[in-house]
C-alpha cells in the first residue's frame, strides 16, 4: 500500500489519519510484514491492507488508504 503521494507504507509509520487522529502502521498485510505485538498468525487471515493503531479508533484496518493519510514519522532503522 502507498500514501496519497506515492510513498510506500511500512511498519512503524506515524501518520494522520483525519484531522485530531494519528496512528501507527503495526502490519503490513500486503507485505507479510508484522510487529510482535500483532503476530502473522492471528492477523493474516485479512489478506490484504494494513492495521494502523490510532488514537481516536483503536486498531483499524484499511485495505486502501484514505486521502488524507499523511506520513508525519517515518520509524528509523
Amino acid at each position: 500500500m502507498n500514501y496519497p503521494d506515492g510513498t510506500k507504507v511500512m511498519i512503524g509509520d506515524r501518520l494522520t489519519l483525519w484531522e485530531g487522529c494519528y496512528g501507527t502502521v503495526v502490519c503490513s498485510i500486503d507485505d507479510g510484514e508484522y510487529t510482535a505485538e500483532y503476530p502473522e498468525e492471528h492477523w493474516s487471515y485479512l489478506q490484504r491492507g494494513v492495521l494502523i493503531d490510532s488514537n481516536k479508533g483503536g486498531l483499524i484496518h484499511y485495505i486502501e488508504p484514505e486521502d488524507s493519510f499523511q506520513l508525519t514519522a517515518r520509524k528509523s532503522n
